[in-house]
């Protein structure tokens, strides 16, 4: 190692002598290795299941349910991550299935818990709330006052996989409607809604439920159960 000499006094020259010396003697903690900056080059795993870089900002989360082999973070030093599948294309409605479960008939809380499941064989991603229609009305339910925002992400579907929504019902008034039917729509994310699937509500027996309304809203799509109590 190379040392750039310095014209001093003795006594300095003996001091920077012994620096060096304790400097080098002093450089191991006894552990036998090397330490390492913690969080230096780190992966994390994204909420899609994929690895990627940490960052601290600007970071799209996009959320995905259902089947399927889930992405490793960390998987060695150095290593790129996999490359992803082509991305997810918009449900259209073709292929999701519906089920709707009519929960605390005529109590505090009741509600339609829709649960639409990915039949195809792709993944596809729903955004928004539902286009509801209930019964014979021709009026699609407005958004829920007090939902949860989020609204505007998309929800990445497996196949195979689940996600849910809920038709709160209120009986505010007297004039009230009385149904066991209802029509189910997707949204893109202009608003704009696809074809309507009509649909049955039944109780936690699998037998058609009827429901009365004279008000009603609907919940944006989770990834959980709303109102799950």
């Amino acid at each position: 190692m190379r040392t750039t000499r310095i014209r001093t006094t003795v006594l300095a020259a003996t001091t920077a002598a012994l620096a060096l010396t304790l400097t080098a003697c002093g450089g191991s903690d006894g552990s036998g290795g090397s330490a390492s900056k913690a969080g230096s080059g780190r992966s994390v795993a994204t909420a899609d299941g994929t690895a990627g870089s940490e960052k601290a900002s600007g970071t799209t989360v996009t959320t995905e349910t259902g089947g399927g082999e889930q992405g490793t973070a960390g998987s060695g030093a150095g290593k790129a991550a996999p490359a992803r599948a082509a991305a997810a294309q918009p449900c259209t409605g073709d292929e999701i299935s519906y089920a709707v479960l009519h929960r605390f008939p005529a109590e505090e809380g009741e509600h339609l818990l829709i649960t639409a499941t990915n039949a195809d064989s792709k993944p596809c991603w729903v955004t928004s709330y539902p286009s509801v229609m209930l019964g014979d009305t021709s009026g699609v339910l407005p958004h829920a006052a007090k939902d949860a925002p989020g609204g505007t992400a998309r929800i990445t579907v497996k196949p195979g996989g689940k996600v849910y929504s809920a038709v709160s019902l209120f009986t505010d008034s007297d004039k009230t409607h009385t149904s066991a039917e209802l029509s189910v729509a997707l949204r893109d994310q202009t608003g704009d809604t696809g074809p309507g699937a009509g649909t049955g509500a039944f109780d936690g027996k699998g037998a058609p439920s009827e429901f009365t309304w004279s008000d009603a809203e609907v919940t944006n799509w989770n990834t959980t159960k709303p109102y799950d109590f």
